[in-house]
This record gives structure tokens, C-alpha cells and sequence, in this order.
């Protein structure tokens, strides 16, 4: 029987900024959250809210610790990032990649020295 992929609900740009936090400081209560925003800070009860919302989708978890919990993350950022690279291209390139690469191409997001760089990576093993 095979595994099914859990599915997991995309991010908004502030559950994003949040989850950075845990991704570069590690494990963290939502009251050490507020002494990395500038003033005005936002508000507890919101960091709090958004942290339980990331925590229902699958984001961070927790470890108890009288009645307050200390959150940490159960996806790298790196899962992360493979996770919204493959949504966007199954979004927005119809499941290619080819077809992703040679927009950035296109665009010159990429320049054909660094396609032919990344190509001789590949064929090298490299990545």
C-alpha cells in the first residue's frame, strides 16, 4: 500500500515571515516573537493566533510547558521551498518544468551562461 503525500495548506505572507523566525532561531514561546518586530509590535493575542494557525496546518508544533507551549517548526525551510516550487509550476507551468526553466529564460531571469552552467552541473552530478 502506498503512503499518501500529506497535502499541506499554503501560507500568507505573515505566517511565512513567522515561520521564518522558527526556521532561523529554532524553537521559540509567541512572547520572544515580539522582540523581533520594530515598534509598533503587533499584538500577542495575533502572534499567538497565527502561531495556533500554523500549528493546525501542519506548520510547527509544541512542547508544554506549565500553561504556556514553546513552538517549533516540523517542516525545513527547505521542504518548504521544494513544496511552493512545485505548486507554482504545477499552478502556473502545467506540471513542466522545462517549460518554467524557459520562462526564466525568457525573462532573463537566467542568462544562457548560467543554463549552460546549471546544465554542466547536472550532467556532472553536481546538484
Amino acid at each position: 500500500m502506498q503512503k499518501k503525500k500529506k497535502i499541506m495548506k499554503g501560507l500568507t505572507a505573515k505566517e511565512e515571515e513567522i515561520m521564518g523566525f522558527f526556521w532561523e532561531k529554532g524553537p521559540l514561546f509567541v512572547k520572544e516573537m515580539l522582540a523581533f518586530y520594530d515598534d509598533p509590535k503587533p499584538h500577542f493575542n495575533t502572534l499567538s493566533t497565527i502561531v495556533r494557525g500554523l500549528e493546525e496546518k501542519g506548520y510547527l508544533s509544541h512542547k508544554a510547558y506549565g500553561n504556556t507551549y514553546q513552538y517549533y517548526a516540523t517542516v525545513s525551510r527547505d521542504d518548504f521551498s521544494r513544496r511552493t516550487l512545485r505548486s507554482v509550476i504545477s499552478k502556473y507551468f502545467n506540471n513542466s518544468y522545462r517549460d518554467a526553466v524557459s520562462s526564466l529564460v525568457k525573462e532573463e531571469n537566467i542568462s544562457l551562461k548560467e543554463l549552460k552552467e546549471l546544465i554542466q552541473k547536472v550532467e556532472e552530478g553536481r546538484l
